[in-house]
């Protein structure tokens, strides 16, 4: 297993297809699960720095979907499409996540939100397909892209 951190975040390789990230947040769960399903909220931090997001469709339930689309610093889109498997307010969202059929991108997603104290423990867990899949994920940078999203939740969830 590979283990890193940042200042607020960590993330481990715990098998040759996962990536898992956690984070701790000075915030109630309650409100941390309205800035994950909420689109006024989502679209505010979701991304890593530099990014904006725009929420085509957001339809958190058993069976529903979600599609956003996030722009790069350099004006490049990237879709994204989230079929929900598991809604569980306000402590589980399991989703399958896609790049709304642009391409491979497809990846399983479980979040759990853990009450602690005042504040919640938030774990994402993605589950690739391949091992060689969460290699490539991991080569691009996604977890440095995943801190940078969840220090923006951070920021966001200051202003809620």
């Amino acid at each position: 297993m590979i283990t890193t951190a940042s200042a607020a975040s960590a993330a481990t390789l715990p098998s040759d297809r996962e990536i898992v990230l956690t984070r701790a947040f000075a915030a109630p769960r309650d409100l941390v699960w309205r800035a994950w399903t909420e689109p006024e909220h989502f679209a505010r931090w979701m991304g890593p720095n530099g990014f904006a997001t725009t929420v085509r469709e957001m339809d958190v339930r058993e069976g529903g979907t979600s599609r956003y689309t996030m722009r790069g610093p350099d004006g490049t889109d990237y879709p994204n499409r989230v079929r929900y498997r598991e809604v569980v307010r306000p402590e589980r969202l399991v989703y399958d996540h896609d790049d709304d059929g642009a391409g491979e991108h497809a990846f399983q997603v479980t979040v759990t939100l853990e009450a602690e104290g005042d504040g919640t423990r938030v774990t994402m867990r993605m589950l690739l397909p391949t091992a060689e899949a969460r290699d490539r994920t991991v080569g691009f940078g996604a977890v440095e892209l995943g801190y940078q999203t969840l220090e923006r939740l951070a920021g966001h969830l200051s202003a809620m």
